[in-house]
């Protein structure tokens, strides 16, 4: 198996975005396109290679579901976008067709130790159904999950007190989604605490700890707001990709917000969601269980129950999937 190897499923502007973001970071030795549409992977795949001499070498290809067994981590980008006015759970019943003919394409094709890695939305619902279809330990199944929502908050919070995103440790858990939580009582500036940062901050009208639902709202209202004026979100969200991918596979130990099986932390079971977990070459290898207040306690509970009852719904309940090929 080369070193570094990543698969990315669904060549939209997601998984297009994505791949272009993993080459030009390196993150991979190895790329391979593959989608419904097999021109569109070809092109994009044509479009990256004409610009091979401006960067590092990396094999990048478009492909079949047969060029996923040697790869060590796969990327589910395949599936509808939302719209202007949807949620993400609006999407779970048309991606949930989707997702029926990849796994079916891609189960047969997999490396023994491959990480598997959904971003389609609704993210948590259909990483859990990835790991109940794939029957792999639920460590090598993750979701993007709230990744890019952490991101978000820290952008939020450092242009409100004027520093580097960079120097905001935070975390947004839960459903990446409506329900997300945004855990303050975790939220740190360059080891101090955000309450104790802004009793000396220097930025005049610095009002961050009387903002902060707001600035939650934001954040949780920020791919609507970009849907709305420009119809999709791909930058971000393929950085955070990108991120997961070199942790996972140059084995970084980084903390980061994957969503995946929950299996009794706080007192939840049985539900894939966002929390921080180290994600090394053996996926997510690790959960931190962060003291958070009750307040976001509770409403990490009522996350996860809107996740669980949206997989009842739209998949425990819904007819047996067609298990066709995606052709």
């Amino acid at each position: 198996m080369p070193k570094k190897k990543a698969a990315v499923i669904g060549a939209g502007l997601v998984g297009a975005t994505a791949a272009f973001t993993m080459l030009m970071n390196n993150t991979a030795d190895e790329l391979v396109l593959i989608d419904v549409n097999r021109d569109k992977a070809e092109g994009d795949a044509l479009d990256m290679n004409h610009g091979m001499s401006f960067l590092p070498p990396v094999k990048l290809t478009s492909g079949w579901y047969e060029h996923c067994r040697d790869a060590a981590l796969i990327v589910l980008t395949a599936g509808a976008a939302q719209k202007p006015g949807e949620s993400r759970m609006d999407l779970l019943g048309r991606n949930l067709r989707v997702f029926d003919d990849v796994l079916s394409n891609l189960l047969p094709n997999l490396a023994p130790n491959a990480l598997l890695l959904t971003v389609t939305n609704p993210v948590d619902v259909l990483t859990q159904y990835v790991l109940e279809r794939s029957g792999l330990p639920p460590s090598r199944v993750m979701g993007s999950g709230t990744v890019l929502d952490t991101s978000r908050l820290k952008w939020a919070i450092a242009e409100h007190i004027g520093l580097d995103s960079r120097d905001v440790k935070t975390f947004v858990i839960g459903e990446h989604g409506d329900t997300a939580v945004a855990a303050f009582s975790a939220t740190a500036v360059s080891g101090m605490r955000l309450d104790e940062y802004c009793a000396q901050c220097p930025q005049p009208g610095c009002d961050a700890l009387t903002r902060l639902s707001e600035l939650h709202r934001e954040v949780r209202g920020a791919a609507y707001d970009v849907i709305a004026k420009k119809g999709a979100t791909h930058y971000a969200v393929a950085l955070a990709v990108n991120r997961v991918a070199e942790a996972a596979l140059n084995d970084q130990k980084a903390v980061l917000t994957v969503s995946g099986l929950i299996e009794g932390a706080y007192g939840i079971k049985d539900v894939c969601l966002s929390l921080p977990r180290v994600v090394g070459a053996g996926g997510m290898e690790r959960l931190l269980e962060v003291p958070y207040s009750k307040e976001e306690l509770a409403a990490l509970r009522h996350s996860a129950e809107v996740i669980r009852e949206a997989y009842r719904g739209g998949v425990t309940r819904r007819e047996a999937p067609d298990i066709g090929t995606f052709l």
